[in-house]
């Protein structure tokens, strides 16, 4: 029974959508009706209920899981909730709506399969959805299910649910999404959320479940080329592992074989695989997403941030063109300087220019002379020292950075590599 379990396929999924949309409502409801809520859990959130005059249970107790959230009523953190059905695994980034944290929505959706993007039946399509929209696109999630929610509200008619899909296809068209579903729901009552709703006969659709247990896991990074990046570099230099040099790290992508010859970035030296560790193991192979130590056959000098790589060669500059969400207060300027993490390496970094910024009321391109909070761009970066990266569409993780700021160690953005 463990072993099936350890078996089954895993789904990442992140909700988004404006305020008051009913982020947290539904993933309640999703753990309340798969049942995957404990009985103490639901105690603890019929108690709260009652104590805030609620008639019903308030399921967004379930995941609005610090002290302010409750007392505020709204999501600030992001929270990662864990299920299961007799189908699949899943894990859920509930996000916030409020723009003040779009950041948390970045963070969110940047492990995600599929996005769920909630839109209020009686308001539609709003600049939040247009931005978290924009985000997931941005992000390469292949998937979007659109769940109009609080259905109960207009009556269930279809007519408003028709008017918003209408409305969403046009952005989701300029947007490139293209694998798009769209449910008509009630989170606070359950319709076709896990069950069937009998109060929209009209709609012939799957649930929301039935669409998350059946949506395609996103491509396997099993399938592409080797990515390791160096964590720290392990000598115990101890009796018994006197001359033992290992290499630790998470492997991005790929397969990493024992016999394998890969090529040490950024100095390009070649050697072979003679060793895979994991705690006291030894292993044959690993692959993508596990943390491992290796051992090379050659004497080669790295350290934390170099790149351990086979397949397609990376890319090596200095210079760098990426598309940039901004979280600070403070705003990006040209020739602005900041710290640059990528992957397990930092370096210093200086704004070059702001190639464009898209507008989020027409999603069109245009000049900008400074980023605000929340804004997303093209940017050209340049760096003190050369990254070794791909293109943020092969690789999550070489093709992805953050930006620090230098005074405070905040970060302040985030970037995909183009």
């Amino acid at each position: 029974m463990e072993r099936g379990y350890l078996d089954m396929e895993l789904l990442r999924f992140t909700t988004a959508g404006s305020v008051d949309d009913g982020k947290s409502t539904l993933i309640g409801r999703l753990l309340y009706d798969s049942k995957s809520i404990f009985e103490d859990q639901l105690e603890a959130v019929e108690t709260a209920s009652r104590n805030r005059g609620n008639e019903e249970v308030n399921l967004a107790l379930l995941t609005d899981g610090l002290r302010s959230e409750r007392e505020q009523g709204i999501t600030i953190d992001v929270a990662y909730r864990y299920f299961a059905t007799p189908r699949r695994k899943f894990i859920i980034a509930d996000t916030p709506g409020h723009i003040q944290y779009t950041r948390n929505m970045v963070t969110g959706a940047s492990t995600a399969d599929l996005a769920i993007i909630l839109i209020d039946a009686r308001g539609g399509v709003k600049e939040q959805t247009v931005r978290h929209s924009f985000i997931a696109s941005m992000l390469g999630i292949g998937q979007v299910a659109v769940c109009v929610n609080k259905m109960d509200l207009v009556d269930f008619s279809q007519a408003v649910f028709d008017s918003i899909v209408s409305e969403y296809r046009v952005l989701a068209e300029k947007l490139g999404l293209r694998n798009v579903h769209f449910i008509p729901i009630s989170a606070k009552l359950g319709d076709n959320v896990v069950e069937q709703s009998t109060n929209m006969v009209w709609y012939a659709g799957q649930t929301l479940m039935e669409l998350l247990e059946s949506a395609p896991i996103g491509k396997s990074f099993t399938d592409a080329s080797l990515r390791m990046t160096v964590q720290g570099v392990i000598r115990p230099m101890s009796e018994r592992f006197h001359d033992y040099r290992g290499y630790t790290g998470r492997v991005a992508s790929g397969v990493l074989r024992v016999g394998d010859e890969v090529t040490v970035y950024p100095s390009e030296r070649v050697s072979i695989i003679r060793a895979i560790n994991l705690g006291e193991h030894q292993l044959t192979e690993t692959q993508a997403g596990e943390s491992v130590a290796v051992q090379l056959a050659d004497d080669i000098d790295i350290g934390r941030g170099d790149l351990i790589a086979s397949g397609k060669a990376p890319k090596v500059s200095n210079e760098i063109k990426l598309k940039v969400c901004w979280f600070n207060a403070n705003p990006l300027l040209t020739g602005g300087r900041y710290i640059i993490r990528h992957a397990t390496r930092e370096v210093q970094g200086i704004a070059k220019s702001i190639d464009y910024r898209i507008d989020i009321e027409t999603l069109t391109q245009e000049p900008a002379a400074r980023l605000e909070m929340n804004d997303i761009a093209a940017l050209t970066l340049k760096t003190s020292a050369s990254l070794v990266f791909d293109p943020y569409k092969e690789n999550r993780t070489t093709g992805s950075l953050i930006f620090i700021d230098p005074a405070t160690f905040e970060t302040v953005g985030a970037g995909i590599i183009l």
